[in-house]
């Protein structure tokens, strides 16, 4: 399990899966966040504490962050809140937790592809 936390704590996310890589996206809103994206199932995700969610454009995803200190925690799936995909972003994590897991980098911004 990897469990991630914002700054101040109030917000804490336990993962539930073992993920093969992260993802560090260039897309409009992943580039300014700096995120780097583990991906599971809804079920596989357990989300304690209260977020402010935000979206943009077609609304399929919301960003998920701390009413108190910021941090985005992580996105849902919009299309299937109880069993889509969701994303955690593993840079909350402790740092030799993020750093065991290999980071690919994904062209949201214009091809919609991996780039290695």
């Amino acid at each position: 399990m990897i469990t991630t936390s914002c700054h101040c704590g109030a917000v804490t996310i336990e993962f539930d899966d073992r993920p093969e890589f992260a993802v560090a996206c260039n897309c409009s809103i992943c580039r300014r966040l700096g995120s780097h994206w583990i991906y599971s199932q809804t079920s596989k995700i357990r989300i304690l504490g209260e977020t402010k969610a935000y979206a943009h454009g077609d609304k399929n995803i919301a960003f998920h962050s701390c009413p108190t200190c910021g941090c985005t925690t992580h996105w849902s799936n919009l299309n299937e809140p109880e069993t889509g995909r969701m994303a955690v972003n593993v840079r909350l994590a402790d740092p030799e937790i993020s750093k065991s897991i290999p980071l690919r980098h994904f062209d949201g911004a214009d091809s919609w592809t991996f780039l290695d």
